[in-house]
């Protein structure tokens, strides 16, 4: 009866995704998706192209999160830590093509703003041989190093084999995960953050129903966890795919054109790179940062984790008008319509704010029922209240730092915002544990640091954005 009704409503997803569009002349119009970036009024637009990603972000954690409850509740402790103990290891290895997919988001955004048409194409079809190639490679290195990457992690032995199959099996579908990664920052470049949601909801869906006839039915454990995400990747590139193709104009796909076009793929690359960096940077201090958490014990362990889960939603939301930034600002700077670029970036940092205030002091109000899903242990809870109340409830000026960089990399600028973040937010929290931290040693002077360099971060990002801003009224 569950299958009946889950295809049920797969089969509204796709009626919804597909025939919303009018068939004109054999071809599909796809208008009703589209968002005019260049002209018009700008904050219903920002509302309209933002709301579908954080919908998107918070359906990928909670998909997430349904994979973890699966594994710990029908197999056991050592299958949910495997699967628990990879995932800083996985976003270290995928953030540099992440970052290279915000590049073609800026490229894409600048060709179609420039109503460039031939550029346009050819970048889409650059974009998806990046993807292809980067899911290879990641492929590679995941089934061959998944291991020793684990053993210079410190992964307990009762867990370790368990934690590398989990690895290999999960970046054998690496590049089904990157073609749809790719795909959607190419549907984003034209203002379309509807579908890749849609392709999110249906190949999550699928998801779920995977691990639990894999691991309740078969007893495959996290091998079963790691083939449903395989199997729900495949289906959301496919979809994105099969939606590329069926597209009219310069973002139509094909296969027989998907090549690597040297110009294009270097501009890419120039955004890109420096974004991927600063994630693998960031993954990196933020392992000095448990490090620094697990000085305290495991209940303190229990509570931050807890905490930083649920802080995961607010962080998600907010990035989402990051995103928003970058693309609007892409194309507009394309459209060489530099006015708008001053009203976009201050129409976000407002919305950012209120999402920010409203969802971290949410999380904050809350955080005794919230926090009591995770535990029910009053200690563990009482810590994580701890790191909301200080780091939830100003995480709204995080959201700020990342708009001024989505502002910024939208323009063209990449390798500034991320110096400026790496000292701002990565070296002086490195310095503040070393110092402040060291000489006070109390989880608030730990998270105290957050806001602290936020801050710094952000007043610097404003100030890079001001002598830019400058230069292109100049040039213009």
């Amino acid at each position: 009866m569950k299958s009946y009704i889950s295809f049920f409503f797969l089969s509204i997803i796709l009626h919804r995704v597909y025939n919303l569009s009018i068939i004109v002349n054999g071809g599909i119009c796809m208008r009703s998706y589209q968002v005019d970036m260049c002209n018009g009024p700008i904050f219903k637009k920002l509302i309209i192209f933002s709301l579908p990603l954080i919908l998107s972000g918070c359906l990928q954690l909670l998909f997430n999160a349904a994979d973890i409850i699966v594994v710990g509740r029908f197999t056991g402790n050592q299958a949910l830590a495997a699967v628990g103990s990879t995932s800083a290891l996985i976003n270290l290895l995928v953030n540099m093509f992440i970052g290279i997919s915000v590049g073609a988001n800026v490229v894409l955004g600048k060709s179609i703003g420039a109503q460039d048409e031939e550029n346009t194409s050819k970048a889409v079809h650059t974009a998806i041989f990046i993807a292809v190639f980067g899911g290879f490679l990641m492929m590679f290195v995941g089934f061959f190093f998944a291991k020793p990457l684990l053993e210079l992690m410190a992964t307990p032995e009762d867990v370790i084999h368990l934690s590398s199959l989990y690895m290999r099996i999960y970046f054998a579908g690496m590049p089904f995960f990157m073609v749809y990664n790719f795909g959607a920052a190419i549907l984003r470049s034209i203002g379309d953050t509807k579908r890749p949601l849609y392709f999110l909801l249906i190949s999550g869906i699928i998801n779920v129903l995977f691990n639990l006839c894999f691991v309740i039915v078969f007893h495959m454990g996290v091998a079963g966890v790691a083939l449903a995400t395989i199997i729900s990747e495949g289906i959301s590139s496919a979809l994105i795919l099969l939606c590329l193709k069926h597209m009219d104009g310069p973002l139509h796909f094909e296969l027989k054109d998907m090549r690597f076009h040297k110009d294009l793929a270097l501009q890419m690359l120039e955004v890109g790179l420096p974004a991927g960096l600063q994630g693998i940077i960031f993954s990196i201090s933020n392992v000095l940062i448990q490090s620094s958490v697990n000085s305290f014990g495991s209940l303190v362990m229990a509570g931050n984790t807890a905490a930083s889960n649920i802080e995961g939603f607010v962080y998600t939301s907010m990035n989402a008008v990051y995103q928003t930034s970058l693309s609007f600002t892409s194309q507009n700077f394309g459209a060489k319509k530099y006015e708008r670029i001053d009203k976009i970036l201050l129409e976000c940092l407002g919305i950012v704010t209120v999402v920010g205030l409203v969802l971290g002091q949410g999380a904050y109000f809350f955080g005794q029922q919230l926090l009591s899903i995770y535990s029910s242990d009053e200690h563990v809870i009482q810590f994580g209240i701890d790191r909301l109340a200080v780091i939830s409830t100003m995480y709204c000026l995080c959201g700020i730092m990342d708009t001024l960089v989505g502002s910024l990399r939208g323009i063209g600028y990449s390798i500034l915002p991320m110096l400026v973040s790496l000292t701002g937010v990565c070296v002086i929290r490195v310095i503040w544990i070393f110092t402040v931290f060291k000489s006070v040693h109390t989880t608030f002077s730990l998270y105290i640091s957050y806001p602290i360099t936020w801050v710094i971060t952000l007043v610097a990002h404003g100030i890079c954005f001001m002598v830019v801003r400058k230069k292109i009224r100049r040039v213009a």
